[in-house]
């Protein structure tokens, strides 16, 4: 998959986007705001797993967010399962020397319609950690709703943090009488 937001692209990884992720990915500024799971220090073998899994997936729901020449973040969401397979989490994150030029918001806007487009959705959801007001913005600008704080829910970098939860709900479309 491949659509352009802005001057920037949406699209599937390749093979060469290990280089890129692992130079933007390997930054304590990015990932103090990401689960464990994309971790600090970030190396080139984690980059490989990564860009591996991608490759790999079935169901294509993670994706680059890149330049004409290279990624420089990510963008997707994980597709939730029995009672809550009508939802989904959204996650993303942008290399630090492209913060603060409203990528992030073009490309959480780009999933929400690709999400709700190709797939039977009804909520996309995001958990934002505290001290995090720029990704909080992001989704605002991309019309998500705060719907409640979680209190000391994460415990990253050996400090228990709250949680800000914001969500999009899909409106579902009015019934023939």
């Amino acid at each position: 998959m491949r659509f352009q937001i802005g001057s920037w692209w949406i699209r599937s990884y390749e093979r060469r986007d290990v280089s890129a992720l692992f130079e933007y990915a390997n930054n304590p500024r990015v990932s103090m705001h990401l689960r464990d799971a994309f971790p600090y220090p970030y190396t080139r073998r984690d980059a490989v797993r990564w860009v591996q899994a991608a490759l790999d997936q079935d169901v294509e729901t993670h994706f680059a967010i890149a330049t004409a020449a290279e990624l420089i973040g990510g963008v997707g969401f994980q597709l939730q399962t029995d009672v809550h397979r009508k939802s989904a989490e959204l996650g993303y994150w942008l290399g630090e020397p492209f913060w603060g030029r409203g990528i992030a918001t073009l490309a959480v806007r780009a999933m929400v319609d690709y999400a709700f487009g190709q797939f039977d959705l009804v909520r996309l959801y995001a958990q934002v950690f505290q001290g995090n007001p720029a990704s909080e913005r992001v989704l605002q600008k991309a019309g998500f709703v705060h719907e409640g704080l979680l209190r000391r829910s994460v415990f990253k970098n050996d400090r228990l943090l709250d949680q800000n939860l914001y969500a999009l709900v899909r409106e579902a479309p009015p019934r023939d009488p």
